[in-house]
């Protein structure tokens, strides 16, 4: 009886131990599964630190020896192209860029900084291309965000003070102030949930550019006083 016991139990026992071996190679192959897909979507969206900066060292090679020659400067790989494009993009798909009408002029304007600014990456001081490409994408972004909004103030402006049955000339173009109180797709006058929009955006740019011009005035006035408080120790030690 007993032994009848024990075969039965050491037959669940070996049961279960092939049940858990089973479940536990395929958890293993379904996280290797996942890995696989994770890290191919990884190459997909990020780039190659390492290559990148070992092209951009390749280049600068390249460079020195066509100085030497007394060669033209040689064209960028396309590779290192692909990088700086794909920055750009990435950087752009982000929540805080993505949503604005003019996302194709702030990667354009990203993407000639970069190769303006290229030369200006000492790989002989920094091994990390991608932070200074993103860098200078970021700032560059910024930059046409605010010119953007400085002429969709100015444009605003203009309509505020009631210039409406003019044709004034905005950034080379003729424009018919008129056309701005009408809705293209039926020519009704907007509701007043637009005026209110544009008197907003006016407001909230105002108070930007008073905040920024506070900023620079308290930097200048800060500069200012510690240059006179040199001066005055400058004099007493003479």
């Amino acid at each position: 009886m007993i032994s009848c016991l024990y075969r039965q139990t050491s037959h669940r026992s070996l049961a279960q131990e092939r049940q858990y071996n089973l479940e536990k190679e395929i958890k293993s192959e379904a996280h290797a599964r996942f890995m696989e897909m994770l890290m191919a979507k990884k190459k997909n969206y990020y780039v190659d630190n390492e290559k990148f900066f070992a092209e951009i060292v390749e280049y600068k090679k390249q460079c020195k020896v066509a100085e030497e020659e007394g060669k033209p400067k040689p064209v960028l790989s396309n590779y290192i192209g692909k990088c700086i494009y794909l920055i750009a993009e990435n950087l752009a798909h982000k929540p805080r860029f993505m949503n604005y009408s003019f996302v194709d002029e702030m990667k354009s304007d990203a993407i000639e900084n970069c190769l303006m600014y290229f030369d200006n990456f000492d790989s002989d001081k920094y091994s990390n291309p991608f932070a200074y490409f993103t860098q200078i994408i970021y700032y560059a972004f910024h930059r046409r965000i605010n010119k953007e909004e400085k002429n969709r103030y100015i444009m605003y402006k203009k309509f505020q003070e009631g210039i409406l049955d003019t044709t004034y000339v905005f950034e080379g173009f003729n424009i018919d102030s008129q056309s701005l109180l009408l809705d293209s797709a039926d020519n009704h006058v907007m509701n007043t949930q637009m005026y209110d929009n544009i008197n907003d955006f006016i407001d909230r740019f105002e108070k930007r550019e008073e905040e920024k011009k506070a900023k620079r005035k308290e930097k200048k006035e800060g500069l200012e006083k510690f240059v006179g408080e040199n001066d005055d120790e400058g004099r007493e030690s003479v």
